[in-house]
This record gives structure tokens, C-alpha cells and sequence, in this order.
């Protein structure tokens, strides 16, 4: 289990930031449905921790995170590092949401693009993440569009990775790293780079 608290260079004002992160979540999920209501129990495990261990596979520069939800993972990697960090959200209670969590604990490296990926005006990106969005398949337009030369992807994916893998290969080149997920044993993690057209 990965655990932000034992991690390397994790501050105690980035774990503080942390909790109140997830204590916003708590407070405003029962209005809007940031994560299932399943999930709240383990919402520190589950969510932020699984959010959290993506931080050193993302490099440095700028960061989108494409259908951002409520800050997964976001708003949890915009705390853990300085950058600037766009967060894209087409439903305008959730950007909402991330708006107000950005202004509450004091991240002015945030921006949030309260409309569809395709319509947001996004600067060349070093990174992007997708949590729980989409199929590979539809993620790698996107970030074949927005990633800035020698940009990496990072998604975590489930257990359907072998055949999104398989699907995506069809239409897509790219350098592929496949990782464990240290929170999901069902999970992998894809660090995806050169991404490009067959």
C-alpha cells in the first residue's frame, strides 16, 4: 500500500493540504457526486492515495488532467507539486467545485477550464493524466494533440489494460511503460510517451 505520510520528499504542509483536500470532498459530496457514495469510507485510500502515487511518474512543466471529476488526480498532484496545473471539466458544478478547492487551499498554479477537452484552450502540455475517463483508444487523440515534444501520458487503467492496449495499437504508435499500481492490485499504470498516428 502506498502511503503519501512514508513517501520521499513529502512534506507534512503537503499531507496537511492533503486531508483538507479530502475533507472538502467529504463536505461536498453529498450535494454534487465527486465519488460514490461507496467509496467515501475509503475515500483516502482509494482515491487520493491511488492520485498520489502517480506524482513521480509525471514529469515536471505543465499538467492537464483531462475530465478532472473532483480532482482526480488533479487537484491531489496539484498539491504535490508547483507547476501549473490545468484542470478541464465540462460539468460546471464540478468545475465548480474544483474552482473553490483551488481558492481554499491557496493552490494560484491551478486553472480550471469549465468546458470540453476538445473546446478548452490548453498551452502545449509536458504531462496529462485521465482517471476513469475513457477507453485508451479515445485518450490517445488527445494526447497526441496536447502533449508538447517529449510530453508524457500517465493513465491508470483497470483490468481491460491488455485489451485497450491491444485496441489502441490498431491506429496508435507510441512508447509504452507499464507499471503496478502500489494502492490496486487489479490496476497498471501507463506511462506513455511519443505517442503518434500508425
Amino acid at each position: 500500500m502506498f502511503h503519501v505520510e512514508h513517501a520521499e520528499g513529502v512534506s507534512r504542509e503537503t499531507t496537511e493540504r492533503l486531508h483538507a483536500y479530502a475533507a472538502l470532498v467529504r463536505e461536498w459530496n453529498p450535494r454534487i457526486n465527486l465519488v460514490g457514495p461507496r467509496d467515501l469510507p475509503r475515500l483516502w485510500e482509494r482515491h487520493v492515495m491511488d492520485s498520489a502515487q502517480l506524482a513521480p511518474l509525471v514529469p515536471p512543466g505543465v499538467l492537464g488532467d483531462l475530465g478532472s471529476g473532483g480532482g482526480l488526480p488533479g487537484l491531489v498532484l496539484a498539491i504535490m507539486r508547483d507547476g501549473p496545473v490545468h484542470l478541464v471539466e465540462s460539468d460546471r458544478r464540478k468545475a465548480a467545485f474544483l474552482m473553490e478547492a483551488a481558492r481554499r487551499l491557496a493552490l494560484p498554479h491551478v486553472t480550471v477550464h469549465p468546458k470540453r477537452i476538445e473546446d478548452a484552450a490548453l498551452p502545449p502540455l509536458d504531462a496529462l493524466t485521465a482517471r476513469a475517463l475513457a477507453p485508451l483508444v479515445e485518450l490517445l487523440p488527445h494526447a497526441h494533440r496536447l502533449l508538447a515534444p517529449g510530453g508524457a501520458a500517465v493513465f491508470p487503467k483497470g483490468r481491460a489494460v491488455d485489451a485497450e492496449l491491444t485496441q489502441a495499437a490498431a491506429g496508435w504508435l507510441m512508447r509504452v511503460e507499464r507499471l503496478p499500481s502500489a494502492t490496486d492490485p487489479d490496476s497498471t499504470i501507463l506511462r506513455l510517451t511519443e505517442v503518434r498516428p500508425a
